[in-house]
C-alpha cells in the first residue's frame, strides 16, 4: 500500500477554485457539493466561513436550500492558517469569501502552493453593481472560476445582480430575501435609472 509521505506531499499540485455569483444563486450549495464530494474521496477537508456571518448558524456553512456542513468561523484571513495542517489537509473551503480582508488572496495563494484544493464561494459584486472585496483578485489568481446565476424576480431571465431592497448605504449588510433580490442586467440598469430620476 502507497503511504504518502511529507516528500510525496510536495508534488501534489495544488489550485483555487472560485464560485461566484449573485444572492441566491447556489454559490454555498454549490461550495457544499464539492466539499462532500471531496468527503467521499476520502480526502482530509477544512471549512471556513467569517465569523461575521451568522443568518443560519453560527458554526456551519449553510446554504438557501438549508443543506448545512460544520464549519470553523474565523475572524479574519490570517486567522485560517492557524487551523491548517499544510503536511496533511488536503482541502479548504471558505464559504461568503467577500467578507474577507484582502490578505485572504495571499492566504489562499499559500494554501495552493502548498498542494491544497482552495474552494471558494461568495459575491463577485455588491448591492450597487460593483466588484466586492477581494473577489477580483481571487478570480484573476484562481485556475478554475465558475459563474452561477439566480433568477431575476422581475422578468425570469438569468439574473447576476444582488439588488437590495432595504435602506442603508453600507457595503456589506447581511440579509436575506427580505432584504435582497436577484436581478437581471435590464431590471436591475432600470431601477437604477429611476433612481437616479429620482436624486
Amino acid at each position: 500500500m502507497f503511504l504518502e509521505t511529507k516528500a510525496n506531499r510536495s508534488n501534489k499540485k495544488g489550485w483555487i477554485e472560485v464560485i461566484c455569483g449573485s444572492m441566491f444563486s447556489g454559490k454555498t450549495e454549490e461550495l457544499i457539493r464539492r466539499i462532500k464530494r471531496a468527503q467521499f474521496a476520502k480526502q482530509k477537508i477544512e471549512l471556513f466561513k467569517p465569523a461575521i456571518d451568522t443568518r443560519y448558524a453560527e458554526t456551519e456553512v449553510v446554504s438557501h436550500d438549508a443543506s448545512a456542513m460544520p464549519s470553523t468561523p474565523v475572524h479574519n484571513a490570517a486567522e485560517i492558517l492557524l487551523y491548517v495542517s499544510m503536511d496533511t489537509v488536503e482541502v479548504v473551503g471558505i464559504d461568503e469569501i467577500q467578507f474577507f480582508d484582502e490578505g485572504i488572496v495571499e492566504v489562499c495563494n499559500q494554501l495552493a502552493n502548498a498542494g491544497i484544493r482552495v474552494m471558494v464561494a461568495g459575491l463577485d459584486m455588491d448591492y450597487l453593481g460593483n466588484p466586492f472585496g477581494p473577489m477580483p483578485k481571487l478570480m484573476a489568481i484562481a485556475e478554475y472560476v465558475s459563474k452561477v446565476h439566480a433568477i431575476c424576480t422581475r422578468c425570469g431571465d438569468l439574473a447576476h445582480y444582488s439588488h437590495r431592497i432595504v435602506a442603508g448605504d453600507k457595503q456589506v449588510l447581511l440579509g436575506e430575501k427580505d432584504a435582497y433580490e436577484p436581478l437581471c442586467r435590464s431590471c436591475f440598469q432600470s431601477i437604477v435609472s429611476l433612481k437616479d430620476l429620482r436624486i
